[in-house]
Formats: structure tokens, C-alpha cells, sequence
């Protein structure tokens, strides 16, 4: 018990009533960090001398913020005095420009003219202006299904948290992977959906703050590869070409990021590092499978798809075409055989109509050439069937004629006119 009157310090004397009486309420009820605060009294009796306030659990000198006398309305700071505060006649308290460490219990002491004293307690939470956090990761592009994501909203301050996810709130599904605080988010085996804009905001009663957004990437695939023909999905399947005709194949997959293509034909890799490969005029040296390969350089991961093309049945119409079209005399020309057949078994050329006298040259099963009695040393056969004519003379245009036969049996007989202009 303790009671000065001159030095106003009356910590416990006779105390009629803790708290029954006395009502201590901050207005406003959740001040704002800078606000002006008040602890208004409601519920004071009798006629009374003096107030002592407290900011802290018990009557402690430690804790006196201010005395005040009413008859003179002197005041007298305590230790626990911030320079802030200011007593009312009323016995309220005036706090100026709150800041969070004016949070806690308060008590007010009364001494009235019987020396006796009444106490009553209060709280006051003041609610800081909240600061935007910051986002932090553990990496902004990651591989799916292997790697893992850790986010953590960083703030100093103590508030709530709550996420979003590209403006709106965090998905439930995503929300399992919250810590208790809620300031950290965990997802194993990340997915392609989680791929986006992370933001993470912080609050109180009076503010609310969110962060820039962090955006993640999720890299995957390839998958689904497959190869269109005028948007059409022709993996696994057999195009048929016109002869001459265009050709354009194209590579699609699902992958993130876009995936190196490669091309192969029949196995040999082609020096095409686009997602699409074009035939200009189709022949039957570009019958084979056409494969496409995607490589993801992120994942590490490749796939793949084929496609058989083949001429159609028209196209395979043997035609024989002079390169150049219009030789001059002294230049050299191929007779070029388009379409020839693919079981051929033997040929030969005629200068004219197919007699022994005109042949030129003749191909047989073994693959040896056999000059022809019209032979001039100038012919040359190829493979393909294709003829090759030195150094022309005027002489040698006209009429030629080649003749095919087929493992089958399969004769057939196929002319061209040659001509040849002067230099």
C-alpha cells in the first residue's frame, strides 16, 4: 500500500472497486498508425482528486504514464510517458499520432477526497500502415513434375497474408500447400497450371497491401507430337502426291518452351531446323517415311511422329522432259525421265522408232550398258533411265524413244521430240 498525495503516487489504497465501475474504451475502436487516439472513461464516481495511468498489466511505477490532478489540471509524466499522451478532465486519455507500441493494457487509477482508490482496465490495438511485401522464390521456371516450388511472402510486419493467383485468390487446390502462417507456399512436383502470376498480400483492420506480381514458368513436354497437312493431323498415315505437285508437312506439339525441330527421311537426318518441311514438286525420289523429332532443351524430354508419302497412281505416268527444253547445237542435253518404274528391269533408247539399227543404248539386268548400232560415243544412260546427249549437232534433233520392261513383264514405250537450234 502506497499513497502520496503532494507526489500524487497512490499505488494501492482502500480500493473499492477493480474494474466493476470504470469502462475504458479506445476511440476509434481500431486506430490506424499516425491516428489520434482516445481512451475515453465512462463510469467515474464520486468527487474525485486525481488519475494515474498505465500502460501495462499492473500499478507499476514502471508502467505510470501520467498523474493529473483535476483541481489544477497539472500533469506529471511517468516513465512509461512517450510525449504523446495528454489527460482529459473527464479522465480520459488523449494519445497523439498512435504508433503499435502504444498496443496493450491500460489502467486507470482514481483517488477520490476520501483517499480511496478505483481502478479500471482497457486494451488498444493500433494497426500499423501496412508496407507492400515481396514475393520471394525458389526459382521463376521450372521443370514439371520434377522440380519444386517454395514462395514466401516476406513482410516485417505480423499481419495476415492471403494469395492470388493471376488477380483473383489463390485455387484451393493450390491453398493446401500453405504454411500455418500462410506467408509460405509449397508445391511438390510443380504442373503446367501452376505456371502464372504470383502475388501475395498482407492486412489489418485499417490496411491492406499487395505485392508486385512474381511470374512463374512451368516448362513441359514435348507432347503429343504430330504432323498436319493443311491442318489436318496426318501422324501415322500414308499422303499420296500428285507428281510436280507441293508438298508442306508441318511439326506441332505441346511443349513449353517451343521445341527444336529435326527432319529425317527414310532414317537420314535433313538439314531442316524449322517446324515445317516443304517438297516443291514431288517425285518419286521424295516417296519414303517422313519422320519429325521435337527435343525440349528444358526438360531434357523428345518426341516424335512419321508420316508415309508416296505418289499416287496417276503420278506414276513415266514422262520424258529435254534439260534444258531447247537446247542450242555444240550444248549437252538430258533427256530426264520422270516417273519411271520402280521394278524397271531393263531399257534402251532408239534414235527414231524401236528397231535394232536405231538403238543407242541399252541397260541390262546386271546393270552393264551396251552400246547400240546407232551409238555416237555422245550417249550416256543413267539409272533413273534418264539419257545424256554430248555436244549436239542439228543432226540430232528429232524423234526419241525409250523402251521399258518391268520385272513383271510389263512393256512400255514412251517418245520425245528433240530439237536443237542453231548458236
Amino acid at each position: 500500500m502506497a499513497l502520496t498525495w503532494g507526489g500524487w503516487l497512490f499505488l494501492g489504497v482502500w480500493i473499492l472497486r477493480t474494474g466493476a465501475e470504470i469502462s475504458i474504451t479506445p476511440e476509434p475502436a481500431r486506430p490506424a498508425e499516425g491516428n489520434n487516439a482516445t481512451l475515453v472513461v465512462r463510469g467515474l464516481s464520486g468527487d474525485l482528486l486525481a488519475y494515474n495511468w498505465y500502460a501495462g498489466p499492473t500499478l507499476s511505477l514502471t508502467f505510470l504514464v501520467v498523474s493529473y490532478i483535476v483541481s489544477t489540471g497539472d500533469e506529471t509524466p511517468g516513465p512509461a510517458h512517450t510525449g504523446r499522451e495528454a489527460v482529459r478532465p473527464d479522465g480520459s486519455l488523449d494519445i497523439h499520432g498512435v504508433l503499435p507500441r502504444h498496443s496493450g493494457t491500460y489502467i486507470l487509477q482514481t483517488l477520490n477526497r476520501q483517499f480511496q482508490t478505483e481502478v479500471g482496465y482497457g486494451h488498444m490495438q493500433v494497426y500499423e500502415i501496412l508496407a507492400p511485401p515481396t514475393v520471394m522464390a525458389n526459382g521463376t521456371a521450372l521443370v514439371e513434375r520434377r522440380d519444386t516450388l517454395r514462395l514466401l511472402c516476406s513482410s516485417p510486419s505480423p499481419a495476415e497474408v492471403r494469395w492470388f493467383f493471376n488477380g483473383d485468390v489463390l485455387p484451393i487446390a493450390v491453398r493446401l500447400g500453405l504454411s500455418p502462417d500462410g506467408r509460405t507456399l509449397t508445391r511438390h512436383g510443380v504442373r503446367r497450371e501452376e505456371a502464372g502470376a504470383y502475388q501475395c498480400e498482407v492486412w489489418n483492420p485499417v490496411s491492406v497491401s499487395r505485392s508486385e506480381p512474381l511470374n512463374l514458368t512451368v516448362y513441359f513436354g514435348p507432347e503429343r507430337v504430330a504432323i498436319l497437312q493443311d491442318s489436318t493431323t496426318r501422324t501415322g498415315c500414308t499422303i499420296k502426291v500428285d507428281f510436280n505437285s507441293s508438298l508442306t508437312l508441318r511439326c506441332v506439339s505441346r511443349s513449353c518452351p517451343e521445341p527444336e525441330y529435326i527432319w529425317a527421311f527414310n532414317g537420314r537426318a535433313l538439314k531442316n531446323g524449322q517446324d515445317h518441311l516443304n517438297i516443291s514438286s514431288m517425285a518419286p525420289a521424295h516417296e519414303g517415311t517422313y519422320t519429325c523429332i521435337a527435343k525440349n532443351t528444358k526438360t531434357l524430354l523428345s518426341g516424335s511422329a512419321s508420316v508415309v508419302v508416296k505418289l499416287t497412281a496417276a503420278a506414276v505416268t513415266t514422262m520424258i522432259v529435254p534439260v534444258p527444253t531447247k537446247p542450242t547445237e555444240g550444248q549437252d542435253v538430258t533427256l530426264t525421265v520422270q516417273g519411271y518404274p520402280k521394278d524397271l528391269l531393263v531399257y534402251a533408247w532408239y534414235r527414231g522408232p524401236v528397231s535394232e539399227p536405231n538403238r543407242l543404248i541399252s541397260q541390262l539386268p546386271s546393270g552393264n550398258w551396251i552400246a547400240g548400232p546407232a551409238n555416237t560415243g555422245r550417249e550416256v544412260g543413267f539409272a533413273n533411265c534418264s539419257l545424256l546427249v554430248q555436244k549436239l549437232n542439228l543432226t540430232d534433233a528429232g524423234r526419241y524413244t525409250l523402251k521399258t520392261i518391268t520385272l513383271q513383264g510389263k512393256t512400255d514405250m514412251l517418245e520425245v521430240e528433240l530439237q536443237v537450234t542453231c548458236e
